[in-house]
């Protein structure tokens, strides 16, 4: 939606504020989210850590909780079915990790690709962590691993054109899909 207002002031300016061509995606509710990019904490503490504390886990979309690892849907998904799975203490790193949390992390990723499999029926999927800000954390002061399922040709025009990403189902639905999948 092209959005002509002055940014500062909303009014809408005689004149594009912007070069043309370039649309404007307003997600002001991410704000809290990149507010403190460097430890990935916000004003209510760690992100990962406050899932970690919910006690409802459906309304915090809470996959699995073992006694070391956490798997939740990811709020900014690269696609449907985009999950994390996290260990339980806030750590930056693997190397902070316990041999046993290492296990436990590598063993709830390998549940999560199952429900993937079995939720989706994907050609492939990605799995992986960016460690540090340099890296593309968005929290950085929690390890946690990405899941997500994969399918030829899911990289359409919309991302590479547009540069929005394009997903066919809401969060809750994802969220659905995958615990009625999630191993036993």
């Amino acid at each position: 939606m092209r959005d002509d207002r002055d940014p500062i002031e909303g009014e809408r300016s005689a004149e594009p504020t912007h070069r043309p061509g370039l649309e404007r995606l307003w997600a002001d509710w991410r704000s809290d989210y990149v507010s403190h990019p460097d430890t990935g904490r916000t004003d209510r503490g760690c992100v990962i850590c406050r899932i970690i504390e919910a006690t409802d886990d459906a309304e915090a979309l809470v996959l699995e909780r073992t006694e070391l690892t956490i798997a939740v849907m990811n709020l900014y998904p690269y696609g449907s079915g985009h999950l994390m799975v996290a260990p339980m203490r806030h750590v930056p790193s693997f190397v902070d990790l316990t041999d046993e949390e290492n296990g436990a992390l590598a063993h709830a990723q390998v549940r999560a690709l199952r429900a993937i499999n079995e939720a989706y029926a994907p050609d492939g999927a990605n799995c992986g962590a960016n460690l540090g800000r340099a890296a593309g954390a968005g929290v950085p002061g929690h390890l946690h691993m990405h899941v997500l399922p994969r399918w030829s040709g899911d990289t359409n025009f919309m991302t590479a054109v547009g540069e929005v990403r394009v997903l066919p189902e809401s969060l809750r639905a994802g969220y659905d899909k995958l615990k009625a999948a999630w191993p036993r």
